[in-house]
């Protein structure tokens, strides 16, 4: 009995660092296990130099016909089959202790302090769709299609 109590105890106080086993890096990849998929560590726009393990160039603002094409020329390039992050995986990256932006830099480096698309439209209403903004690290559904955000991807693994 004493030593069941002790494993719920460890387990408990362990909990929080469960998350920094979240991400694994594989060069301009990281994989998600919590998520179970692949992140391109880069904006689109940006280009993973492999000598300083860092994402150069700078993030390019898409909209919805915009993003397809990326999403095209990033599944032919990479192979697999890329999209936009869900609301719930996108949150899932931020970094509340995090200064702005709050992302962990070690797997995501060089992200705009600023909101990035998600693949969910609001259920609200369907003309809009949700983003995670990466200087707060809220969620926002206040843009619609045709505006232009920067942009991560994404694919299942």
């Amino acid at each position: 009995m004493i030593l069941v109590k002790i494993f719920f105890i460890t387990s408990f106080l362990l909990l929080p660092s469960i998350g920094q086993g979240q991400f694994f890096e594989k060069g301009h990849i990281i994989t998600d296990v919590r998520n179970n998929v692949d992140w391109i560590r880069c904006s689109v726009g940006q280009n993973w130099n492999i000598e300083d393990e860092d994402c150069e160039g700078s993030a390019v603002k898409l909209n919805h016909e915009e993003i397809a094409v990326a999403i095209q020329q990033a599944s032919e390039q990479l192979g697999g089959e890329w999209r936009l992050p869900s609301l719930e995986e996108l949150l899932s990256v931020v970094c509340d202790e995090c200064d702005p932006p709050k992302i962990n830099a070690e797997y995501f480096p060089k992200i705009s302090k600023e909101a990035y698309w998600t693949g969910t439209k609001n259920f609200f209403n369907s003309k809009m769709f949700w983003s995670v903004n990466f200087f707060t690290g809220h969620k926002y559904s206040r843009f619609f299609s045709y505006q232009r955000l920067p942009v991560l991807l994404v694919q299942d693994r």
